[in-house]
């Protein structure tokens, strides 16, 4: 039965390879050339065939290792590792396996279709969740059920059936969801202080406030040079959502992807009675001059550039970690300036909010033609687990850290050589496809705006407009 379910795969893949290639093909005409040029990189990180054999010298029946292959799109944040990496090492050690980390670039998953495709197959492999390819995977039985693994891997199964419990297909679970920004939000309002204590005004609380301030940002010289050359507000060009959402939360919008009419029916949410009105007033702030008039032009980096030169005194900004670079670029350029940040403002009847409910994330699963299901299993669980957690974030105790007087002390010369990000970042494998340090909360001790960083990350996710419809 095996046999044939695998015989079944392989024949599925060949005309999925067909239809990613000529996907591929086609993307590579209007994409970037870093996108449509990148090459997966194989990474054999860690070997555990020295600390197998000791342990094994102790047993009558050394248990076998596995070889486990894992396919992931990683994160750009993260640093290249390399073979003999010694986090992959306890890994190998701790579940009995020989771990292979095949990354391609991050959000390329096309490339993780095609690989998945062309049938050579790995054991694990992370793609885009809720995409057809994915879908694909499911409906061809390229990939296997969790749920027969939950009872020997507690950490997995409260993941999957407790966040993400509406992911089930027939009361099973194909693979571990991470959606980012599902529970957790990080985006305010981000404002000049300095600004705001030189012409005596404090962080708006409503639209009326908000537009007094914007204004006053624009035409009132914040910055004292006695010239009129800056703008209130500024963000990035759409993509996704408009950069106002913070207007229609304030009129009444209460979710994110849908609304719902009078009578109940689920109707786009542009068609909700907050539209025209939200519409009317970022009419009125355009056309008052208090919008950067480049605004569609900017990407992130710009808007922040713009931002930390004094060219315009609010923008929507990512916070939670960043709340310190933001500070400290802007402090770059004129000494005494400061970040301010709060809820988006109020509207007549109270109401608020501006971080969209995440939808899209990655998805890990399980390959039908994985020889070792049991060991695969426990990897995903050690990966979503506190203890995997501590490793990837902190690394080996003694060798990456120690901990003096209840305080965790990074040896940051041992973490360089295991590609740890600095300043008591994490390992790569924890970047991108279970976590990121917003959705689990961490920080490290070394963050030096850790209180403000938290603070910054409740009010945001207080501000998140829910999903209607979950799926």
């Amino acid at each position: 039965m095996r046999r044939n379910n695998v015989m079944k795969i392989r024949n599925l893949a060949c005309l999925l390879l067909v239809m990613c290639l000529l996907l591929a093909a086609a993307g590579c005409g209007g994409g970037t050339t870093a996108s449509s040029t990148a090459t997966a990189s194989s990474q054999p990180a860690g070997s555990s065939a020295a600390p197998a054999e000791s342990k094994a010298e102790s047993k009558a029946e050394p248990a076998a290792i596995a070889p486990i292959k894992w396919l992931t799109t990683g994160d750009t944040g993260a640093k290249p590792m390399a073979s003999g990496d010694r986090v992959v090492a306890q890994i190998n050690e701790q579940l009995g396996i020989e771990l292979t980390v095949q990354i391609v670039p991050e959000g390329n998953v096309e490339k993780v279709n095609v690989a998945m495709a062309s049938g050579d197959f790995p054991d694990v492999v992370t793609g885009q969740y809720g995409n057809s390819a994915t879908q694909q995977w499911i409906d061809n039985e390229m990939v296997i059920d969790l749920s027969p693994y939950f009872a020997e891997n507690p950490s997995l199964r409260d993941r999957v059936e407790g966040t993400y419990s509406w992911t089930a297909i027939d009361g099973k679970y194909y693979g571990v969801p991470f959606i980012t920004q599902y529970t957790t939000a990080n985006a305010l309002i981000a404002m000049r202080q300095d600004w705001l204590d030189n012409l005596n005004l404090t962080y708006p609380e409503t639209l009326e406030d908000m537009k007094t301030v914007l204004t006053a940002f624009t035409f009132d010289d914040p910055d004292g040079n006695g010239k009129q050359d800056t703008y209130g507000y500024t963000s990035q060009k759409p993509a996704g959502n408009t950069q106002f959402e913070w207007v229609f939360g304030a009129l009444g919008r209460k979710y994110s992807d849908y609304g719902l009419a009078d009578d109940g029916t689920i109707i786009p949410w542009f068609e909700g009675d907050y539209f025209i009105p939200g519409m009317e007033y970022i009419k009125d702030l355009w056309d008052s001059g208090v919008v950067d008039s480049e605004l569609f032009l900017n990407d992130n980096p710009k808007k922040e550039e713009k931002f930390y030169q004094g060219k315009a005194g609010a923008m929507s900004a990512a916070l939670f970690r960043h709340v310190s670079r933001h500070e400290r670029n802007l402090q770059q350029i004129t000494p005494e300036a400061s970040l301010a940040y709060g809820l988006p403002p109020k509207g007549p009847d109270g109401s608020f909010g501006m971080n969209p409910q995440g939808k899209s994330g990655m998805y890990t699963c399980i390959t039908a033609v994985c020889k070792a299901p049991e060991k695969a299993a426990a990897f995903l669980n050690l990966m979503v687990s506190d203890e995997g957690n501590d490793l990837l974030r902190l690394g080996i105790e003694g060798t990456h850290y120690t901990v003096e007087n209840g305080n965790v002390v990074f040896n940051e010369e041992e973490r360089a050589k295991d590609a740890f990000s600095d300043n008591g970042w994490a390992h790569p494998l924890a970047w991108g496809s279970f976590f990121w340090p917003l959705e689990s909360g961490y920080l490290p001790d070394t963050e030096p705006s850790a209180d403000r960083a938290l603070e910054s990350t409740k009010l945001a996710t207080e501000a998140m407009l829910p999903n209607l419809i979950k799926e």
